[in-house]
């Protein structure tokens, strides 16, 4: 390993709080993917297409914010960066904004309550403005982090493993803590989300952002981002910029990215929808949007550990058309479940497909990128930033026009809607990474003859929720 990298390939207490380092951005996306539109919609009474109005919003933020911060996070080199780390500094502005906005978007309009809704929606777009910018800004300074803790791809693939894990975990922490909340406090089990519920919302949101301020805490205690000569050569070279443009100008680039934005498409959005779904279409209770959204992560928990289990001879495509599989059949069994067995037992089974499948058509698509981005480091920052613009925009505009229609609509319209988004999103990313050449992972030399197929799959990404 070379010597101008922190060594972290025996520091278990830097592989920990480098882990820890994306947890409250974790469990503020949970919060937002999962709950946004029920709370908007069922709780502070909103119309659907207000609320998702509000969530485009957030989305159109968050997407322009990525590639913003991405090459400024590669440029940054002045007094302050160079002492404390030019990530690590991105990461830490991140984090103030978030903490300053977010429990002001699940809390009620402060001292306008009772203004109308087009007046409220002004309010809480402005949180909303807040906190993409912050979470951007923490998600692609930590995710960017990794090549400058180590150069060996070993030692990186167990910092993506140990990030992924901690990302599931808070997830986890979220659905947990939602259903004994929603649990405890119901007046009976079949009580469904509702305004009255707002001060629950709210409990869970402190709950959890203090769980996700001491992490943060932590890791800007323990990880220490070392600012080398190497570092200011390329920060300093001209040829930096031409890094970037060199991607842009690779059709391979925008192809792994059409990858990544269909795989966040099926991921986000049956997070987003399953809680609408269970509500409207199903009519189950409120403990319900809690219980099935863990069943769902659970799925995704299971689907690491086989990831890990994997032989070296998977490949991304075998691996990606295996998850596309499971999540298409959780798809269809939601389009066609209706009856009571379905409601009350195979509901879970369909979650977990969906959880399991989603999980490793993501944790490919991720590896993908890490392959495109190669040796070519000082632009990490700068391409994890167009990924993330394109699945946030799409998944914006997505759930912005699901929303536009629901209103009035039948009790069918989220099953529907679920089913239909979601599994054509599946066969379009399934279809572009089967078409996909071969990328090389240290050279970022393509070549279009061969196939991705030869590529042996020795990574586990991250899964990030927004």
């Amino acid at each position: 390993m070379d010597n101008e990298f922190v060594d972290i390939s025996t520091s278990l207490t830097l592989q920990f709080g480098y882990g820890i380092g994306h947890i409250l951005n974790d469990v503020c996306a949970s919060l937002w993917f999962t709950y946004f539109l029920v709370f908007f919609h069922l709780v502070l009474e909103f119309t659907a297409s207000q609320s998702g109005t509000l969530m485009l919003i957030g989305q159109v933020v968050d997407a322009l914010a990525t590639p913003f911060v991405g090459y400024h996070s590669d440029h940054t080199d002045n007094v302050l960066s160079a002492r404390y780390g030019r990530r690590k500094l991105w990461h830490l502005f991140g984090t103030l904004c978030v903490l300053a906005s977010f429990p002001f978007i699940f809390s009620e309009c402060l001292g306008c309550s009772l203004s109308h809704k087009w007046a409220q929606l002004y309010y809480f777009a402005a949180f909303i403005v807040i906190f993409q910018i912050g979470w951007a800004a923490v998600q692609i300074s930590h995710l960017s982090l990794i090549p400058e803790l180590s150069q060996d791809d070993h030692v990186r693939t167990h910092l993506t493993a140990v990030r992924y894990g901690f990302t599931v975990l808070s997830n986890l922490f979220v659905y947990i803590v939602t259903w004994i909340i929603l649990h405890v406090t119901g007046e009976c089990d079949k009580q469904q989300v509702g305004p009255a519920d707002a001060w629950k919302f709210r409990n869970i949101v402190f709950i959890v952002i203090a769980v996700g301020s001491i992490a943060s805490v932590l890791f800007h205690a323990i990880v220490r981002e070392r600012q080398t000569h190497r570092h200011q050569e390329l920060l300093l070279s001209p040829n930096e910029s031409g890094a970037h443009g060199d991607f842009l100008r690779r059709p391979v680039m925008y192809q792994v990215a059409g990858v990544y934005m269909s795989t966040r498409l099926v991921v986000n959005m049956s997070q987003i929808l399953i809680p609408l779904y269970l509500h409207r279409t199903l009519g189950l209770a409120a403990r319900a949007l809690a219980v099935v959204p863990l069943a769902l992560y659970l799925g995704s928990l299971a689907a690491a550990g086989m990831q890990r289990l994997a032989p070296k001879s998977c490949t991304r495509k075998f691996n990606y058309f295996m998850g596309s599989l499971c999540a298409l059949a959780g798809f269809v069994w939601i389009y066609f479940g209706s009856n009571d067995t379905y409601k009350i037992y195979f509901i879970y089974v369909v979650a977990v497909l969906i959880g399991f499948g989603g999980a490793v058509m993501l944790v490919t698509s991720l590896a993908l990128t890490a392959d495109l981005v190669g040796a070519k480091t000082e632009a990490s920052a700068f391409i994890y930033g167009v990924m993330s613009f394109s699945d946030k925009l799409s998944c914006g505009l997505a759930i912005a026009l699901v929303q536009k229609y629901a209103d009035g609509a039948e009790d069918t319209y989220y099953r529907n809607a679920m089913a239909w988004t979601c599994g054509a999103a599946t066969l379009l990313g399934l279809t572009l990474t089967l078409l996909l050449p071969k990328i090389s992972s240290d050279t970022l030399a393509l070549n279009d003859n061969t196939s991705i197929n030869d590529t042996e799959d020795t990574s586990t990404a991250p899964i990030d929720n927004i």
